[in-house]
């Protein structure tokens, strides 16, 4: 017997933060399906920032009514790494938090057929047991360098979570591990430890540098997946998966889970990470590493088992995502 997709060609989709590396990512997977078809009376609303500021709860309301979207992804968040965190933590709790309180108030006050809420790795506790499964959550306390967004995160988790359960309100969450791909941020010190390693070699490439230096000792392990497996994770999800369902994953006293954890089941060394991506870029010169510089938690490993238990897995390989996004670059956007 065929299975039913919970969704249908006919949804209007609203992928909030639809410019960013996953929500472009989103859109291009949605249409290479065939979701956001006009044939099919199916759209995709990617409203800019300037068409509609989402931490003016007045603006986010007043778009809903006029647009009336089916299926909300929420991929819009503010975004950085370990520097940009720890100097900017009101901006990293206040502004999230105002973003996904926005849509979700939005979409359960005009009946959002579904809605997928992305939260992050850097929810779980810094001394997590390894790989981490879903049932770590609150369990101990948070890595200090990124705590800021991670309480907004665990936020938006519990407000999805409590709406299923007071309102029956079909949101889901899922919790990507680190993702890179087309579309990331480049920044030199706010960006994420894969943009801003493909950003020092490729610039020391371009300007002829006998040296690279990176932030801390390279020893902790940490998690890649390329933003298109993450996209068609999110895609699956959508279409196949309700906590409600008879086969839904269960946490480890028997109760339906509304997050799932996205990843790839392996981790690397920064330093081995670092040696995968000078030899794409082509660097012959000597890598450094700054002591002074945090290093983050140790390791970072997502337990994957339960939403492989539903039918999903990666197929991207880091080596061949790493070439990938580096030959997809235009280094006009960050040298």
């Amino acid at each position: 017997m065929k299975k039913i997709k919970k969704i249908n060609y006919k949804e209007k989709f609203f992928v909030a933060g639809s410019k960013g590396m996953v929500g472009s990512a989103v859109c291009r997977i949605l249409k290479k399906h065939g979701y956001g078809s006009k044939e099919f009376g199916g759209e995709i609303l990617t409203p800019t920032r300037n068409a509609l500021d989402l931490i003016n709860e007045e603006e986010v309301k007043i778009w809903f009514k006029e647009n009336r979207p089916t299926v909300v992804i929420i991929a819009a968040a503010k975004v950085g790494g370990i520097f940009a965190n720890s100097s900017k933590p009101y901006d990293f709790l206040f502004e999230n938090l105002k973003i996904q309180n926005n849509i979700i108030e939005a979409s359960f006050e005009n009946d959002v057929k579904r809605l997928l809420f992305l939260g992050s790795s850097c929810i779980y506790p810094k001394s997590c047991k390894q790989p981490i499964k879903e049932e770590y959550l609150l369990s101990g306390k948070l890595e200090p360098t990124n705590e800021w967004y991670a309480i907004a995160k665990i936020a938006g988790i519990k407000l999805c979570q409590s709406l299923r359960s007071q309102h029956k309100f079909d949101a889901i969450s899922l919790m990507p591990t680190n993702l890179y791909g087309p579309n990331d941020n480049y920044h030199p010190t706010n960006s994420h430890v894969m943009p801003a390693l493909i950003n020092k070699f490729i610039n020391a490439k371009e300007k002829g540098l006998d040296t690279v230096t990176c932030w801390g000792t390279g020893t902790p392990l940490r998690e890649f997946m390329h933003v298109d497996d993450l996209a068609s994770a999110i895609l699956f999800c959508l279409e196949n998966w309700s906590p409600d369902d008879e086969n839904a994953p269960l946490d480890n006293l028997g109760n339906p889970l509304t997050y799932l954890n996205v990843g790839t089941g392996s981790d690397i060394t920064i330093k081995e990470l670092s040696k995968l991506i000078a030899f794409e870029t082509n660097f012959k010169g000597e890598v450094k590493w700054d002591y002074d510089k945090p290093d983050g938690t140790k390791q970072k490993l997502l337990c994957i088992d339960k939403i492989k238990s539903l039918g999903w897995e990666p197929i991207i390989k880091l080596s061949d995502g790493i070439k990938r996004t580096i030959s997809e670059i235009n280094k006009e956007s960050f040298l």
